[in-house]
């Protein structure tokens, strides 16, 4: 899962940017949303809720946004939307598999939207379940290096269901089982280690290597999916070497 790992990082670092844009802040407040209707209103009470508040928090949300989003989940206060997940599948440039997970108010906009980037970025939709068998359901905590090695990361997290530890260059990556993803992140809280997200996530069970061309034709495709405000996240089993990574970044 390297490629996309690498591709995470990188999405993390244009965080700022995408920010600014606005797109970034209301997809993360849509979150909390949903999270606090399905869940409550109580942090402590629903992990789904204080991961996706500690997200946008760590993004640099205003305070006064996510709370009026949990009251608006929780119905304490007037204004919320009724949110349904809806998952695409699909493939993009070089037999890319693609999960493509919306958040969305209005169906039929969600799927024109991600029908026309697929469509005008050398992509191709799929029928149900022709593309998720390639993916496994699985938690994952991005944990910043700072002064932290890799021992001290899989010593506070090994015992709490983590199955590996990945090195992303700035960041480490601990992969756990999808129910594990709670007792993994409390475990690096007890350690007094600090993380930047923790998630459930569609990780890859194989990959498609790409070459430049390759890898700037499913950037873009991806870089169109997630420019729709329905588009919450997009998954892809791709790999690509650093090298290859660097030039694309550049």
């Amino acid at each position: 899962m390297a490629g996309h790992s690498k591709w995470a990082t990188t999405k993390h670092k244009k965080a700022v940017l995408d920010a600014k844009r606005g797109k970034l802040f209301a997809k993360l407040i849509k979150n909390i949303e949903v999270a606090s209707r399905m869940g409550g209103a109580d942090l402590d009470g629903n992990p789904t809720l204080y991961d996706a508040v500690q997200k946008a928090k760590k993004q640099s949300v205003p305070n006064k946004n996510i709370d009026s989003a949990i009251k608006r989940g929780a119905g304490l206060e007037a204004g919320g939307a009724e949110y349904e997940t809806i998952m695409y599948e699909g493939y993009g440039p070089n037999g890319v598999a693609l999960l493509i997970e919306c958040l969305t108010d209005n169906r039929n906009r969600a799927a024109s939207d991600v029908r026309v980037a697929m469509t005008r970025n050398g992509g191709s939709m799929a029928d149900p379940g022709s593309v998720s068998y390639l993916f496994h359901r699985k938690g994952v905590v991005i944990v910043p290096k700072e002064e932290l090695a890799e021992d001290d990361v899989l010593a506070a997290v090994l015992d709490a269901g983590a199955e590996e530890v990945n090195d992303l260059g700035e960041n480490f990556e601990v992969i756990s089982e999808a129910t594990d993803l709670v007792a993994v992140r409390t475990a690096l809280q007890d350690a007094g280690i600090d993380y930047d997200s923790a998630e459930a996530n569609f990780v890859p069970t194989m990959q498609v290597e790409l070459d430049e061309e390759g890898a700037k034709k499913i950037f873009k495709l991806i870089d169109a999916l997630e420019d729709s405000d329905d588009v919450q996240n997009v998954f892809a089993n791709f790999d690509v070497s650093d090298e290859i990574m660097e030039k694309v970044g550049a």
